[in-house]
């Protein structure tokens, strides 16, 4: 299996333990000049921009770690092209949130960072 399609089986569970967590998947794979959002969803009044980051192991750190700061301005800059390219207004409420998978577990941290 390629890491194309292993990322996709990831977001797929991630997509799954949102709904469970009643988030409503609005859009995936969102791509933009500045990068690729994973997942974006409707969480209560929350717009969120959701990265997947997926590891076997924590041998080489947990994968949330992985989400550094070049990544999160890659994410901030799509997220605002989405924005506009959808035409949201400017008071919406949005946030950046962050899901990391290991083999045994899924981790969801709110608020990860900010724009």
């Amino acid at each position: 299996m390629n890491k194309r399609s292993e990322g996709s089986i990831k977001e797929d569970l991630a997509c799954e333990y949102l709904k469970k967590q009643n988030v409503k998947i609005l859009q995936r794979n969102f791509y933009s000049s500045h990068g690729e959002i994973d997942i974006i969803g409707k969480d209560k009044d929350y717009l969120v921009f959701f990265e997947v980051k997926y590891r076997k192991t924590n041998v080489y750190g947990n994968p949330l770690e992985a989400v550094n700061y070049k990544k999160q301005r890659n994410i901030v800059n799509a997220a605002r092209f989405f924005l506009y390219k959808y035409k949201y207004p400017e008071n919406t409420f949005v946030r950046f949130d962050c899901i990391g998978i290991t083999a045994n577990d899924i981790r969801w941290v709110k608020n990860a960072f900010s724009c």
